[in-house]
């Protein structure tokens, strides 16, 4: 027995204890997120009575205000900020730069100018909004490999596709929103990115997406995981390279294409997030992933209260907050990348 206790302990690896602070923190931050979300408003309700109301212990005008106003709008909210983590993951992973995610390289584009035909010519058939969104999305996704397409798909040469394949779709938008300017109104919030009144509609439309695109995602950790050793390497290891590719980049459209659909061009969120969570999980997917997506559902939740309540009785579209956040965090890392470059 004393030569037992006198064995050394397995040391544990520094890269897992952060990779169990990342899940860890980001699980109490999201329950935080949600909290907050549900409790801060016009009309304030603490967090101790978030529970009871729910169960029918609390005022009536509390149980409505949460269950037809605020639960539908925060669960939209994390499940999109699901979606745009693991999409921005899933779109770093393939291409092999650090500045990918759906609204750069088009897919965020071609579902939002799907979108806005059917809002706006089909006012009366906004039912087939979250197919048109992802139809668009893979309408960019077909534009970017074809046009990157040469003995093969190139990384470097798809981002510059899609960046050209999303201007020539947000023009497309404008023209749109020009020529039906008498239109165009009910669609200038969703242009700014939103959640406000996202009803149990919303939710019931992204979970399905959500679930499809967890389960995909985690499924392919393995091939996004070869693919950062390089082509050559990932074929010797047996992945169908091109195959892979494609499958990947089909699942990120679709987790885009539902995010758009129900929370309009919300940008950023799939740049920020793996960047952040990869700080502490480093490059496997197969931790990155997770980790994403609790981290994404967390800044979206707990950016959307801040929009909510920061100027209130206005309220900033989260997609402008969103904005404000992001913007110099993408300046940040393309200096950063041009001194590593240099």
């Amino acid at each position: 027995m004393e030569a037992l206790k006198e064995m050394p302990q397995a040391a544990v690896h520094p890269r897992a204890v952060k990779r169990r602070i990342a899940l860890g923190v980001g699980i109490v931050a999201l329950l935080a997120a949600l909290v907050a979300s549900a409790s801060v408003g016009a009309v304030a309700i603490a967090p101790g009575d978030i529970v009871p109301t729910l169960m029918g212990n609390g005022s009536v005008e509390d149980y409505r205000i949460l269950c037809h106003i605020r639960l539908p709008r925060l669960l939209t909210g994390a499940l999109t900020g699901i979606n745009l983590a693991l999409a921005g993951c899933i779109l770093q992973g393939i291409l092999k730069n650090p500045l990918a995610d759906p609204g750069i390289i088009g897919v965020s584009s071609g579902a939002g100018l799907a979108a806005m035909s059917i809002m706006i010519l089909l006012p009366a058939q906004t039912a087939f909004v979250p197919l048109a969104a992802f139809c668009g999305a893979m309408v960019a996704v077909a534009l970017v490999f074809a046009l990157s397409w040469e003995h093969g798909v190139r990384p470097m040469r798809m981002v510059l596709a899609g960046v050209a394949i999303a201007a020539f779709f947000g023009g497309a938008m404008t023209a749109l929103m020009v020529f039906y300017s008498d239109r165009v109104q009910g669609t200038v919030n969703w242009m700014a990115g939103g959640f406000a009144g996202r009803s149990w509609t919303h939710v019931e439309m992204v979970l399905p997406y959500t679930l499809i695109g967890i389960a995909g995602t985690l499924l392919g950790s393995r091939w996004l995981n070869a693919l950062q050793l390089g082509e050559e390497t990932a074929r010797s290891l047996g992945v169908n390279v091109a195959r892979a590719r494609l499958v990947l980049l089909v699942l990120a459209a679709l987790l885009a294409a539902s995010a758009v659909s129900a929370a309009g061009m919300l940008g950023f969120v799939g740049l920020v997030v793996p960047h952040i969570v990869r700080l502490l999980t480093g490059s496997d997917f197969d931790y990155l992933l997770p980790a994403a997506a609790i981290w994404g559902a967390t800044l979206v939740t707990g950016a959307d209260a801040a929009a909510r309540t920061a100027f209130a009785p206005v309220e900033i579209p989260v997609g402008v907050f969103m904005s404000f956040l992001g913007a110099p965090f993408f300046l940040y890392l393309l200096k950063k990348g041009m001194k590593h470059s240099a």
